[in-house]
């Protein structure tokens, strides 16, 4: 009988990645901003400003308390005006540095690296952490172990609950935390985040920038020629020691220690070329240069450079798409600041009153409800008269011509605005306007259908 043919794998599990300490600048760099990127995140929830957190998403009052401005459902168009500025920064930054954002400033790789660090603390360098993990089951190693998750938790935990402290207070969200007292949503969401920041920062890692991160996809459509990289000087490296000396050649200067391979926390080998998995993080680069030192031979084998002064061009950073990503990123800039600066205090948005069209009143004029949701946007509350207007200028009478509304809030306000009966036919604009009385600048003006009977 024969034996069956052996059944191939579809899937083969991705082999653990164990990476080595870097030493040099480019390291020192990439610490510098994770602790001053990561004390952003975590102290902007506890800062005030005129009374107000410096960032707070409050969405059961819809607003939106961000550097001192109050934002409100009418000012969504700034979100995405943010949304397009964030935008062209990247596109601008990545077409003269390359993959800066992800080497130094992505999440993913800021809480990765604080997540690396606890997991040296507790576990060691790469050879020591291989050997722990293949080695049998002992006190040490699960007491390692141990120590390692529980900094691993209390960290993701703390990343958690810091995230929703951007949608409830600090002092609310952490006091409720530490009396065992949050519950329903801010409970489920502090967990959710958490789980997820263990999950990808200790477990998943380079499998986010891998498989799940869209932009090492279309990177290269921001790439140039002088799009600044992290390459192998080929030419100066090749061969290296072990083949030359097979071949009989003279050897190049590298060494073929695989320091570069050991570092990288995405397990490339920078000798192959620009590869889409790499994350520009230079840990590559420092190693080569501490490793050229020894041996006596200039730094600079694995080097930021680009592809232009490979070939024997010089380093330009001002050229027509880096110069056009740059006009466009600072017109935007200065569009959103615009935005920012010239939004009016206050906001108003009229409803018809959809049940009825018309009602026709005892004395035979035409009346039409309409409801005005009037934002305050100052930090002061105001008195607000409410006046209308129909086409030709003329007031109309309402029901209601005061409103006081509280500072940073919205309130809705219930007018009829009555004309009469022989100007009341079909469908007219009126002008509904809103003013403070105390402040004239806080004023503004939102057009309503006013339908009348019909002739």
């Amino acid at each position: 009988m024969k034996n069956p043919p052996p059944i191939a794998s579809l899937y083969a599990s991705e082999a653990k990645i164990y990476a080595r300490r870097a030493k040099g600048r480019y390291a020192r760099l990439r610490v510098v901003a994770m602790l001053a990127l990561l004390s952003i995140f975590y102290a902007t929830p506890w800062l005030q400003w005129g009374g107000h957190p410096l960032v707070l998403f409050d969405l059961p009052a819809r607003r939106f308390h961000l550097f001192g401005l109050t934002l409100f459902p009418q000012d969504l168009f700034l979100l995405a005006a943010l949304l397009v500025c964030a935008a062209l920064t990247l596109f601008f930054f990545t077409t003269l540095g390359g993959r800066l954002w992800c080497g130094y400033a992505c999440p993913q790789t800021v809480w990765t690296q604080a997540f690396m660090w606890m997991e040296r603390i507790t576990e060691g360098d790469r050879h020591q952490r291989q050997k722990l993990d293949h080695g049998n089951w002992s006190g040490e190693k699960l007491a390692r172990k141990a120590a390692k998750h529980a900094l691993w938790f209390s960290f993701a935990m703390f990343t958690g609950l810091s995230f929703v402290s951007y949608f409830i207070p600090a002092r609310q969200m952490f006091g409720a935390a530490f009396t065992l007292s949050l519950a329903g949503w801010p409970l489920f969401w502090a967990l959710f985040y958490g789980f997820a920041t263990w999950g990808n920062a200790g477990f998943m890692r380079e499998q986010v920038c891998k498989y799940m991160c869209p932009y090492a996809r279309f990177q290269s459509a921001m790439f140039d020629k002088d799009t600044l990289i992290i390459a192998y000087d080929n030419k100066r490296g090749e061969p290296r020691k072990a083949a030359a000396k097979l071949a009989g050649l003279p050897a190049g200067d590298c060494v073929d220690c695989s320091l570069c391979v050991q570092v990288c926390p995405v397990g490339i080998d920078i000798r192959k070329g620009l590869q889409s998995e790499c994350i520009a993080c230079a840990a590559c680069v420092d190693v080569c240069n501490e490793v050229m030192v020894k041996v006596g031979k200039p730094a600079g084998l694995v080097r930021y450079t680009t592809e232009h002064r490979d070939e024997g061009g010089s380093l330009r950073m001002l050229r027509p798409r880096a110069i056009g990503y740059g006009l466009v990123w600072m017109a935007m800039l200065i569009a959103f600041a615009t935005l920012v600066l010239t939004r009016s205090q206050v906001g108003l948005d009229v409803l018809r009153d959809r049940r009825q069209l018309y009602r026709e009143l005892d004395d035979g004029s035409i009346a039409n409800v309409f409801t005005l949701k009037i934002a305050n946007k100052a930090d002061a509350a105001h008195e607000f008269s409410i006046r209308a207007t129909d086409a030709a200028g003329a007031q109309v009478k309402l029901s209601s011509v005061q409103a006081r509304i509280e500072a940073s809030s919205t309130d809705s306000v219930v007018v009829a605005a009555i004309m009469p009966a022989d100007k009341a036919h079909g469908v007219q604009t009126l002008t509904f306007e809103v003013r403070a009385d105390d402040d004239p600048a806080l004023s503004t003006r939102h057009d309503a259908r006013f339908i009348g009977a019909s002739k």
